[in-house]
Order: structure tokens, then C-alpha cells, then sequence
């Protein structure tokens, strides 16, 4: 997976053309679909897994301090940061349409 910084996959929902996708996939919809799915599941985990090494460093820095808990700027970026990103289905159909995937 890219960068988190670099993807480019809308955030709101779009509608894609059906045969467009068939296209870029080679495959009929329903296969796409669910190998689209597939890839969405392992992008989700990833994001997730980054987002919790991240929090986990922070846990880690404020154990003993529980006001900073409350009160850090950078895990408040951090967690908009990650809230801004678009869905993990988003991502997976936007590296299909843009070739970075093959199926």
C-alpha cells in the first residue's frame, strides 16, 4: 500500500460506471466485487494496524501522566488525520481504476 498521504480516492460516495470496471478488471461484476472486497479487507487492516502502532506509542509516552492523555495535540491530528481518510473500499476501487492493482 502507498502512503496514506498520497491516495487520492474520493472521500464521499461516487458512482462508477459498471462496465468501466468490468474493463479494468477483466472480470464480470460480481467477481470484481468481491475480489474488490477482498483487497478493501486487507487495506482496512493495514490503515488499522498503522493507527494503533501510532496510538500505542502514545499510550506509551503518557502512562504515567493521565492529564496529558487528554490534552495532546498531536494525537488529536493524528486521530483527524485518520478520520479524513477516505473508506478502504474507496481506496481498493480507486487503485483498480488508476491500474495500481491487477486482478
Amino acid at each position: 500500500m502507498n502512503s496514506l498521504k498520497e491516495i487520492n480516492a474520493p472521500i464521499n460516495t461516487e458512482t462508477i460506471d459498471r462496465i468501466h470496471l468490468e474493463k479494468q478488471s477483466g472480470k464480470n461484476i460480481y467477481e470484481t466485487i468481491c475480489i474488490l472486497e477482498k483487497i478493501s479487507i486487507k487495506i482496512h487492516d493495514k490503515i488499522k494496524e498503522d493507527l494503533d502502532n501510532k496510538l500505542e506509542e502514545f499510550n506509551i509516552m503518557n502512562k504515567n501522566n493521565l492529564e496529558e492523555i487528554f490534552e495532546n495535540k498531536e494525537q488529536i491530528e493524528l486521530s483527524k488525520f485518520y478520520e479524513k481518510l477516505p473508506k478502504s473500499t474507496s481506496i481498493s476501487i480507486q487503485y483498480l481504476l488508476n491500474g495500481k492493482i491487477k486482478i
